[in-house]
């Protein structure tokens, strides 16, 4: 084994050290001291603040929201894992934008493959919310990617913008394994396995998959796919028929995806904000965002990935340690 691979498995066998003496901290601060604490720092999880980007009546304004990168619910953040997405987080936002009157729109930036079918639902749910029952109306921005999940989301608006470059499109459900039962042949390993029905190990790795199985999962994504073009349909007007045409797994650029009804016009985010300032008839609202406020938890949670340089070995552990490895239904374009 060569020095540089030496030292990627010495660095890998750091930050999981460090990492455990993170979280042990980071739990004995939560539970012993959380009385002593919680009016001025928050333990459970990331908190945010409002950031005013352009300055104006408090009365109306407008809320930029920001998804960016796989949308999935990996629950308490990883000292391994890169800042990303932050589901709960991004809930509790537009939980807050529902209750909050003085809010007059919403300018949503997507910058996303997808991620979760389950994710993806919350997010739409929530955005119906906002714009059937609190009559706020919501604009997209899409930026470099909005694709799978990441239109999914941005079905609800009153209108999407897009970039020529943005890809977008990649319509449908993805689900994926691997079988490893050929190699694991080969070099003689058995696996024993003990499980209560024929189904229970289902999209193993270390076997083939029946068709029956095959069947049984073709179906659930099938629901999924067909509950995926119900909402594009619903939400730019167009029929089931119309959306299937392009609701084929395909990407497309934004010149194409204005041409196939599933976006409305080109244009920046800041052309965007301007875009409903117009439409709503606001002079002087206010223009602000979330953004993550410090607090005590984030400082015994804090990334620790970024205190070594990396290089392909620790990427590859780094991999191995932060991704949730059971198979699952995604509205996701590429390999994240």
């Amino acid at each position: 084994m060569t020095t540089k691979r030496w030292i990627a498995l010495l660095s890998a066998a750091a930050l999981v050290i460090v990492s455990i003496g993170v979280n042990s901290l980071s739990y004995i601060f939560t539970r012993d001291f959380s009385s002593l604490f919680e009016d001025n720092f928050a333990l459970n999880g990331p908190m945010y603040e409002e950031n005013v980007l352009e300055g104006g009546g408090s009365t109306e304004r407008i809320a930029v929201l920001d998804v960016s990168g796989v949308i999935q619910d990996t629950g308490p953040a990883s000292p391994f894992a890169a800042p990303g997405y932050n589901h709960q987080l991004f809930m509790s936002q537009l939980a807050d934008i529902q209750e909050d009157p003085t809010v007059k729109g919403v300018v949503l930036h997507v910058d996303s493959p997808g991620g979760g079918v389950m994710e993806s639902s919350d997010i739409y749910d929530e955005l119906v919310a906002i714009r059937d029952n609190s009559n706020i109306p919501i604009y997209v921005s899409m930026g470099s990617m909005a694709a799978s999940g990441g239109y999914y989301i941005s079905a609800p608006a009153e209108k999407i913008f897009v970039h020529p470059e943005t890809i977008t499109g990649s319509i449908g459900v993805i689900m994926e394994s691997l079988n490893y039962a050929e190699l694991a042949d080969k070099i003689g390993i058995d696996f024993n396995t003990i499980k209560t029905g024929p189904y229970k190990d289902m999209m193993s790795p270390n076997r083939e998959m029946t068709k029956e199985e095959r069947n049984m999962l073709q179906e659930m994504i099938n629901d999924s796919y067909e509950r995926f073009v119900g909402i594009v349909a619903d939400g730019r007007g167009m029929s089931v028929d119309a959306v299937k045409k392009v609701a084929d797994g395909r990407i497309m650029n934004g010149r194409q995806a204005i041409e196939a009804g599933l976006a409305d016009d080109y244009g920046k985010l800041p052309d965007v904000v301007e875009s409903l300032k117009t439409d709503l008839g606001l002079k002087d609202p206010t223009i602000f965002e979330y953004t993550s406020s410090d607090s005590l938890s984030s400082l015994f949670g804090m990334n620790v990935s970024g205190l070594l340089k990396k290089n392909a070995e620790t990427e590859l552990i780094e991999k191995m340690l932060t991704d949730y490895q059971a198979p699952r239904m995604m509205y996701l374009y590429g390999e994240r």
